[in-house]
């Protein structure tokens, strides 16, 4: 006879498998955002003859149209359910790989192949909050608000693993089939992921009662400040790691965002039961240490070797900020408004990575690409300082863990 271990084990697995049904939309979204990543900044500055501040800017920008598109996201999740909610998303994301095609055939007419890339990035920014959003809303209505922390942390397991299987094959597919082959897969991907979505069985929508965007803005105002400080780390590896690079001499720059991506999914999976049995909070302050030590490596790397190991050390610190500040957030708000917690939980991350790019690069401008990594260290350093006040604040020995 089967012992209760084996049972449970079977039930955790079960749960397990119903969220990764769900979070493949995700990582499909992200990997359409890995596969270009690496690549256009480059493509901006040395390709069309723009500046560090440009490149920033065409990076950064999709996350500007993610933050305007997280409210909608929520309330769509919310109202008309997550399963619509991703195919609108995914939608986007094919939308969007036909504006890298029209941005990579225009690429003789410099100001027409930034603007075509431009809006590309917008509409990216779009499928990244509606896609997002929705399967994190998907998960958890297949699996109980108990597994609320699973969901959220395997759906950013999906995140990374995309971007740091992306950013490499973006770079070889530039390399060996021109900057156009990116715009063809990226459309490919947007159209399996619906394919995929419409076959795909939806949850039901969640009655009750919904509090104003307004409200729920406010009351996780606190805990998004702590997630724009520790995405500050992320936005300037992502947006200026190759021009690092390069200013170095230093070859392979892609792998620095794997290194970056494989541990921060190590981080997850390893650690992700922390946040149940620690809390939120002294789980995120352990988070943005660790991801403070790794930019300070980074502004103080003298060879590829150790900026590296930065990279590495600062994507297993910033794997569970996400996460374990989340479960603080959802934890205030009824269940009817799950989306649009999460959508305004994740608007700071947004933000964050949209004020990042151009303000990184007005710094790299001025002292220097390595001098990007101290800005972001000192940024995951005061992250740490609002997470401990946060939970000083509450007065609860375990955090919002239970209450999730």
């Amino acid at each position: 006879m089967p012992t209760d271990s084996s049972t449970s084990r079977r039930a955790e697995l079960a749960v397990t498998g119903r969220i990764l049904s769900v979070v493949v939309f995700t990582f499909l979204c992200y990997l359409t955002i890995g596969i270009p990543l690496a690549v256009l900044p480059g493509f901006v500055h040395l390709d069309l003859g723009y500046g560090s501040v440009m490149a920033g800017v065409a990076i950064s920008v999709q996350y500007f149209a993610t933050l305007i598109s997280r409210p909608i996201a929520g309330r769509m999740a919310d109202s008309i359910g997550p399963k619509r909610t991703v195919l609108h998303g995914l939608t986007a994301c094919g939308a969007s790989g036909v504006l890298l095609l029209g941005a990579a055939l225009a690429q003789e007419w410099h100001g027409i192949s930034l603007a075509l890339l431009i809006v590309g990035r917008l509409v990216r920014g779009f499928c990244e909050s509606w896609v997002g959003t929705g399967a994190i809303v998907w998960g958890i209505g297949r699996v109980g608000a108990n597994a609320n922390a699973k969901v959220i942390s395997w759906n950013g397991i999906a995140t990374y693993a995309a971007l740091a299987f992306g950013a490499p094959l973006g770079v070889a597919m530039e390399r060996t089939a021109g900057f156009a082959s990116l715009g063809l897969t990226v459309i490919a991907l947007g159209a399996l992921g619906y394919w995929l979505g419409t076959r795909m069985v939806s949850v039901p929508v969640v009655h009750g009662e919904r509090m104003s965007f307004r409200s729920v803005f406010f009351l996780v105002l606190p805990h998004g400040l702590g997630l724009a400080l520790g995405s500050a780390g992320f936005g300037s590896i992502a947006t200026f790691i190759t021009l690092f690079y390069a200013a170095h001499n230093w070859p392979d720059a892609a792998l620095s965002l794997t290194v970056f991506g494989t541990m921060f999914v190590g981080s997850r999976l390893a650690f992700a039961n922390t946040i149940k049995m620690f809390g939120g909070f002294r789980v995120a302050i352990v988070s943005f240490s660790l991801e403070c030590m790794g930019l300070l490596m980074l502004w103080l790397a003298a060879d590829p070797a150790i900026a590296l190991c930065g990279a590495g050390l600062t994507g297993f610190g910033f794997a569970l900020v996400f996460p374990a500040l989340g479960v603080e957030a959802v934890g205030l708000v009824p269940p009817a408004s799950r989306g649009a917690a999460l959508s305004a939980y994740s608007v700071f991350l947004d933000l964050s990575l949209g004020v990042t790019g151009p303000l990184a690069g007005y710094v790299a401008g001025e002292f220097g690409f390595a001098s990007v990594y101290l800005f972001a260290a000192v940024a995951a350093a005061l992250g740490v300082a609002l997470t401990v006040a946060l939970y000083i604040r509450t007065g609860r020995g375990l955090g919002g863990a239970a209450a999730a």
